[in-house]
């Protein structure tokens, strides 16, 4: 099956981007000026990255509240209208089918946004519409994200965090959620595919550097922010995860709460914990972590900090490893000291 390109397509060649398949789509890696480049760009002032490949599900309608609260893990009765929320979609064994976004657009509008393979899975747990293909969606990061794409439209620095605002742009509707994936401030905006480009080349002119999924993935890592196919899985849990804050305790149901309910009573055996070597040489998922002759576990993500310099990975590994104990980490047949560090590793600029 030939992978799925973004609307954006084309826009992304002439920009410089390197294309590779992700998800069953064909993405920007990065362009010109590189992953690390592009990360550090970020991390000082902002960056803008396509992410029309995530899933965009449109619930409308009077039965969508009752039908996402009693499948999706967190409580909608947290938030309100013109916010957006976290949450979980678990199987009846308690593990992961997927992590989501929830933009609550209108009284009775939903947003559901899935992972890039799981809009299928989403669409028949929810009784929605996939409209992913009518929209593109940009994600706007960093710390002057908002201060540069106020020079589009100065209402994309009015959204505020974790809050969806829509607003008619060039004579069409966009959705804007100050969401993100990268530890930094910033907003996400779905654009009918009509002003997508039109949007795209605005923000560049107004000085973001345009960022591909290289940069995204190390972004989110030195965040600690899981991703999907990596610490969540359907091998794996939410609590492993540390995310047991999208659990709706309070409401009557979610999928799979039961099988929850049983793993929070036989306790803990790992976690989610981040590691860190001291020297450049990038970790990688499925390296091998070891604590005094012991098995801890295998790393889920690994790469380089372009800030801290250093190799950092991620796994869910033993509850008995505590911050600051030495492992050693497999990579390609050899054995790298590392520690057990504090997550996240790098918090949003000031």
């Amino acid at each position: 099956m030939t992978d799925r390109r973004p609307f954006l397509y084309d826009t992304h060649v002439e920009l410089g981007a390197k294309i590779v398949p992700f998800g069953g789509w064909e993405m920007p890696l990065a362009y010109e000026l590189g992953t690390v480049a592009e990360h550090l760009a970020c991390r000082r002032d902002a960056v803008v990255f396509d992410v029309s490949h995530l899933g965009t599900v449109r619930c409308d309608g009077a039965t969508m509240f009752d039908a996402l609260q009693s499948t999706l893990t967190n409580d909608l009765r947290k938030i309100a209208p013109g916010r957006a929320q976290y949450t979980h979609l678990l199987n009846d064994e308690g593990f992961v089918v997927d992590d989501i976004i929830v933009w609550w657009v209108g009284e009775e509008e939903f947003d559901v946004m899935p992972n890039a393979s799981n809009t299928s899975g989403v669409t028949s747990a929810l009784p929605g519409v996939d409209v992913t293909s009518e929209r593109c969606v940009l994600a706007v990061q960093g710390p002057n994200a908002k201060e540069r794409a106020a020079r589009v439209d100065v209402r994309f620095a009015e959204v505020g965090r974790f809050r969806v605002e829509r607003f008619d742009y060039h004579g069409v509707e966009v959705r804007v959620a100050g969401t993100g994936y990268t530890g930094e401030e910033g907003i996400e905006i779905a654009a009918p595919n009509e002003v997508a480009e039109q949007l795209l080349r605005a923000l560049v002119g107004a000085g973001v550097t345009p960022a591909g999924l290289g940069a995204r993935d190390t972004l989110r890592l030195e965040a600690a922010l899981p991703l999907y196919g990596h610490e969540l899985t359907t091998h794996s849990t939410t609590l492993e995860a540390g995310l047991g804050w999208v659990l709706g305790w309070d409401k009557e149901s979610f999928r799979g709460r039961a099988a929850v309910a049983e793993e929070m009573g036989r306790g803990c055996t790992r976690r989610l914990s981040g590691v860190m070597v001291s020297g450049r040489q990038p970790l990688r998922d499925g390296a091998r972590v070891s604590a005094k002759g012991i098995d801890a576990g295998v790393l889920s993500s690994g790469n380089y900090s372009p800030v801290l310099e250093r190799g950092i990975g991620m796994g869910l590994l033993s509850c008995d490893l505590e911050i600051d104990d030495d492992v050693v980490i497999e990579l390609r047949g050899r054995a790298l000291d590392a520690k057990v560090v504090a997550l996240p590793f790098v918090r949003k600029a000031k």
